[in-house]
């Protein structure tokens, strides 16, 4: 193991640490839950979306085949989401990876090892960076109206399925600040522990 992928991750639990809360998108309850909140994303990004492309000649330039593009953009990027997790966390830790999928999610995890905060980030960003760029500037710069609002439905949508990937950003980013905190990424579940001085009544 070299020196970064050292401070990325431990391939055991180290002693003193103890498990303080799970994300389980296998969890009925947790899974709706967090199918509902993209709902509202998607709504928030979108609606800016459709004020800023002002189509003027939407059904002049209609075909059946910039829908069935879009739907193929769509359906590459379900894949290609969850590739750009595993790029991340195979870049930073070299350590196999799995994939699957749940009735509410698509997944992508490293489950043999415990990732420490700052690698966790990136992996849990990377896909959300990436698409957001993609298809941003695709709903900027194609000229057709109607790809322009498909790629904007597109991006809505990327958004509201990175619900999952922002509600563990958040908790990093208000609960779990210390940069000892680690996390095992099975895919469906995500699991945080810190170590026994971090921890406080309310974990």
């Amino acid at each position: 193991m070299d020196a970064m992928e050292k401070n990325c991750f431990e391939t055991e639990l180290p002693a003193g640490y103890t498990e303080v809360y799970a994300v389980d998108a296998k969890n009925k309850k947790t899974g709706v839950l967090l199918n509902l909140a993209s709902v509202p994303i998607m709504l928030l990004v979108a609606a800016p979306l459709i004020r800023l492309i002002r189509p003027t000649d939407f059904f002049g330039n209609y075909s059946i085949a910039r829908m069935l593009w879009a739907c193929g953009c769509l359906l590459a990027y379900l894949v290609l989401h969850e590739l750009v997790h595993g790029a991340a966390y195979k870049l930073l830790t070299r350590r196999k990876l799995t994939f699957g999928i749940t009735l509410s999610a698509a997944y992508c995890g490293v489950p043999d090892i415990y990732v420490y905060r700052r690698a966790a980030l990136i992996s849990l960003l990377a896909p959300f960076t990436v698409f957001i760029l993609v298809f941003g500037a695709l709903t900027l710069l194609l000229p057709n109206p109607w790809d322009k609002t498909y790629m904007a439905a597109v991006l809505a949508i990327h958004v509201g399925a990175c619900s999952g990937d922002l509600y563990d950003t958040a908790l990093y980013l208000f609960r779990f600040r210390d940069p000892r905190t680690l996390m095992r990424d099975t895919g469906p579940r995500q699991t945080f522990y810190l170590p026994g001085d971090l921890l406080v009544t309310d974990h």
